[in-house]
């Protein structure tokens, strides 16, 4: 049964030159018919899995950029998304945003459609950085958007951060740390960056264009990450997310405790009764699809067993508190050990895993190699 739904909404009023989503300049595109393909989709669902929305605990928007849409649009999704979901027994209900769109009209059209969490693609807090990565907001509107959406009742903000960035310097990022937790905010996400293909960055390194900071300065950037949040009251609960008081992201770790969920939208991805799916990615091929009464699906995979228990520990390990041997015991019937000792020995042996009479986790070593310790798993049989 899904424990969440991702709901993808493609559009982008500015496409930043490292990101590989699907998603497509909002000028020209058929917006207002898109959002309303997102109920009929649902309805698709319903039909083929009666059951598969009865016990959702999370929403969540993402994109492209959610808060790409207008005030009127954004009210018009989370219409549909209420009369087509149950909503009242959410736990999260949460959107991406652009601190440069969040008008005080689309704040209030999120929260009155039930929008409980908000997380803001910040990345930098250095104008000549962002400007690199393509983002188009100034420091200014980050801080006139965390104020608007506290004044509105929307206090439970996360903020993403990116660090080894193109010329990126250790001040810099200190800098932006700095920023950053002053607005003492209960969650914050900070990702190194991946030259992925099919980016404006992955053009620019192939061409020699794009010069990264080196590996030691960017395990000394995690360092400094990590050490800061800890000294700030931020408990790291997964390799790069920091909560305060419990405030997690809870549709994120819906992915990393390997669970269930729905994806929605064109480009989405879903796990759902053991079979990992894809829906159609150019945006007119998926409206073609869903007007024609069919699920919107390019690809769809039956997980094995094998693939299973590999997801449950590259997933599992992210978290800080690791794989369990009653969990995983419980989610695939046969003993964490059984499985895998030989690997975990070795990599306890290592240091970079720490084993205890619960499970298993990374230890703070292992962090910095997390990776390499998932690709253990993956070799392994």
């Amino acid at each position: 049964m899904a424990r969440g739904v991702y709901i993808h909404i493609p559009f982008c009023h500015q496409i930043c030159n490292y990101c590989d989503f699907n998603k497509v300049f909002f000028k020209n595109q058929p917006v207002d018919e898109y959002i309303e393909a997102i109920g009929r989709e649902i309805e698709l669902i319903k039909e083929q899995s009666p059951d598969v929305f009865n016990d959702i605990e999370t929403i969540y928007l993402g994109g492209g950029t959610p808060t790409s849409l207008s005030a009127s649009q954004i009210n018009r999704l989370l219409e549909i998304i209420n009369t087509h979901l149950s909503t009242n027994q959410l736990v999260e209900f949460a959107s991406e945003a652009n601190p440069d769109e969040l008008s005080i009209e689309k704040l209030n059209a999120l929260k009155s459609g039930g929008i409980n969490r908000l997380s803001l693609g910040v990345q930098s807090f250095d104008n000549e950085l962002l400007k690199k990565l393509g983002r188009t907001h100034s420091n200014e509107q980050v801080l006139k958007t965390i104020e608007n959406a506290r004044e509105i009742g929307l206090s439970n903000l996360n903020i993403d951060l990116m660090y080894g960035l193109p010329g990126q310097t250790m001040n810099q990022w200190e800098d932006t740390l700095n920023k950053a937790l002053a607005l003492n905010l209960p969650h914050y996400s900070a990702y190194s960056l991946i030259v992925e293909p099919k980016t404006i960055f992955y053009i620019q390194y192939a061409k020699g264009k794009l010069h990264l900071p080196t590996e030691d300065l960017e395990a000394e950037m995690y360092d400094v990450l990590m050490r800061e949040m800890e000294k700030n009251g931020l408990h790291q609960y997964e390799i790069s997310n920091f909560s305060k008081n419990g405030r997690i992201s809870t549709h994120n770790k819906i992915y990393w405790d390997n669970d269930e969920y729905v994806g929605i939208g064109a480009g989405a991805h879903g796990y759902v009764e053991g079979k990992r799916y894809s829906n159609i990615g150019p945006i007119r091929k998926y409206l073609d699809a869903v007007q024609k009464h069919e699920r919107p699906i390019i690809n769809e995979h039956i997980v094995t067993f094998e693939e299973k228990c590999e997801e449950q520990m590259f997933l599992g390990l992210r978290k800080t508190e690791g794989v369990s041997y009653e969990g995983f015991k419980s989610k695939l019937g046969v003993s964490l050990l059984d499985q895998y000792e030989p690997i975990i020995g070795d990599l306890v042996k290592s240091g970079l895993l720490i084993q205890d009479e619960v499970g298993i986790r990374l230890s703070r070593k292992g962090r910095f190699l997390g990776n390499e310790v998932f690709q253990q798993f993956l070799l392994g049989e």
